[in-house]
């Protein structure tokens, strides 16, 4: 019984080791995922290298209690959501303010959630096989197998999903809320070492 503790002692001693010299793939990896979903996404609300591109149809909607989300102060807050995600881009991507840009980045997903996705409850796309299917998601799928069908006797099925199956949106709080515990993790950890401004200018003014 003692040797089998010692072992896995051992073999704890090793793991420990081995992630304290690989402790950078982490938040690497996670910057890594974030910096092209937000720079889409700041980049689709407003483009500033295109003169065509403005932020004006999302202030609409920010605003329109209509047809959109009717929020007050739209123009400000359109400017903070993209200025969040197209700033918050950059600095992830070069390491830079990462624990700092995390914030506004976090609280841009909480209001994208409980402006935009939770009245569609969980799921971002509907599937009977995945958690916390949305009421209607039976009737979804169902009218999705009915679409499959026509296309299939109507149209060129074979080429319209070459590069992909087709699928229901639902646009429900998953991906905002997978984006949110990402960034709340790479808040605690940090841009990771080596591989981040942060980490050299800490060095530097450390030493």
């Amino acid at each position: 019984m003692r040797s089998i503790i010692s072992l896995i002692g051992w073999a704890q001693s090793v793991l420990d080791a081995v992630r304290k010299r690989l402790d950078i793939i982490g938040p690497l990896l996670l910057r890594l995922y974030l910096v092209p979903v937000f720079w889409v996404a700041g980049n689709n609300k407003w483009n500033p290298l295109d003169g065509d591109s403005s932020l004006d149809s999302v202030i609409e909607w920010f605003g329109n209690p209509e047809w959109g989300l009717g929020l007050p102060f739209p123009a400000l807050n359109a400017y903070l959501a993209w200025g969040a995600e197209y700033i918050g881009a950059i600095l992830l991507a070069l390491g830079l303010a990462t624990r700092w840009v995390c914030i506004p980045l976090m609280i841009t997903m909480a209001v994208a959630m409980a402006t935009v996705h939770i009245s569609h409850g969980w799921q971002a796309i509907h599937d009977l096989n995945s958690p916390f299917p949305a009421a209607e998601a039976g009737e979804a799928v169902e009218r999705l197998a009915r679409a499959k069908s026509i296309l299939r006797e109507h149209g060129n099925y074979n080429w319209l999903t070459e590069h992909g199956s087709f699928v229901v949106s639902n646009n429900g709080v998953e991906w905002a809320a997978t984006y949110l515990v990402m960034l709340c993790a790479l808040f605690f950890l940090g841009g990771g070492r080596y591989i981040s401004l942060d980490y050299w200018i800490r060095r530097r003014y450390r030493e």
